[in-house]
């Protein structure tokens, strides 16, 4: 069965990714460490024991853009709220476990993917806590085992987005990983 690590991607543009750093640093700077850290991180997350798929945004201009590596394969997130496209890019996996981080992880390593990938050996879901409240990284053993409502009532961007995602998983066996940082304000650049 093919491993599958999804990292969800937005065209770095300025002032249409990373907002909260941008008003800290100003949407240009903001766009510029998008950019630079999306890059950093596709090239260290590289790994010949799971396919790496970008997710996107926005469809068009993300799927044609020259900033992404030409070899990776790449899916529109399409419409919705981050819960719906999340979704979206779970179930279209290939058959296989799965795992879906953001692009805004600093600390993430292949070390931290090879762990969700082998937690899905005995767990049906694995779930890597952010600092904040949130989650860097959600996986399942196979897109098949997701629950219907898994991001339903999500309060995104708030501290409590991981207890809400994990109030509808309640019967699935859940591994956690390491907790890591994500970075939204320019206070999460000198944690």
């Amino acid at each position: 069965m093919q491993r599958t690590l999804v990292i969800m991607v937005k065209e770095p543009r300025p002032g249409r990714v990373k907002t909260r750093l941008g008003r800290d640093l100003g949407i240009i700077r903001a766009a510029w460490w998008f950019r630079h850290q999306t890059s950093a991180l596709i090239r260290r997350l590289r790994d010949p024991r799971w396919q790496i798929v970008l997710a996107v945004s926005p469809d068009r201009e993300g799927a044609n853009s020259r900033v992404w590596p030409p070899d990776l394969p790449k899916k529109p997130q399409g419409p919705g709220d981050l819960g719906q496209r999340m979704t979206r890019m779970l179930q279209s996996a290939p058959k296989g476990p799965v795992c879906l981080i953001g692009a805004d992880i600093p600390g993430v390593t292949r070390k931290h993917i090879s762990a969700a990938f082998r937690s899905l050996g005995s767990a049906q879901m694995v779930f890597g806590p952010a600092f904040d409240g949130g989650y860097w990284l959600v996986g399942a053993q196979r897109y098949c085992a997701l629950p219907r409502d898994l991001f339903r009532n999500v309060r995104w961007s708030t501290e409590n987005a991981l207890i809400d995602t994990l109030a509808s998983v309640k019967s699935s066996r859940v591994a956690m990983l390491d907790e890591l940082r994500d970075v939204d304000t320019a206070s999460d650049l000198s944690s």
